[in-house]
């Protein structure tokens, strides 16, 4: 599509799945290219975020193409260096993210124990392995409750 299609849809991406993160107490940690991580003091607070990003997500268009948003969350304790966060936390939450498929909120069985289960539904991701990450570790694709 080109470097210019390609700026805006970034831009367009951001203004639509940043506001929500901020709006549902998260912080943007940092961007990465096409995508963000952010951390959250709720594990509700941050599944309502993704469920809205992914909703004003569905109203971007660019050249002809809509993006797609796959998400992951995991809950635990990430170090703070400066303006970033580190370690076995955010390496679990970052491969739960990346074994999620276009349009998939995967979350971590520990992130699901967190979450109020009136408000979501759950499927086990069968075939979920990710390099560095415990085997104890599942995968569960999320979906609201509607």
């Amino acid at each position: 599509a080109g470097d210019d299609l390609s700026l805006e849809l970034l831009r367009e991406v951001s203004e639509a799945i940043e506001p929500p993160v901020v709006d549902h107490g998260g912080e943007v940690v940092k961007r990465l290219g096409d995508g963000m991580m952010a951390v959250f003091g709720d594990a509700d607070a941050a599944a309502d975020a993704v469920f809205e990003a992914r909703a004003r997500l569905e109203t971007v268009e660019v050249g002809g193409y809509g993006p797609r948003m796959r998400a992951g969350m995991h809950v635990g304790s990430p170090r703070r260096l400066a303006h970033d966060s580190l370690g076995v936390d955010v390496n679990i939450a970052a491969r739960v993210a990346e074994g999620a498929s276009g349009d998939e909120f995967l979350v971590s069985g520990e992130a699901l124990e967190e979450l109020d289960r009136d408000t979501v539904s759950s499927r086990k991701k069968l075939m979920f392995r990710a390099k560095g990450v415990p085997r104890d570790v599942a995968a569960y694709s999320l979906k609201p409750n509607r």
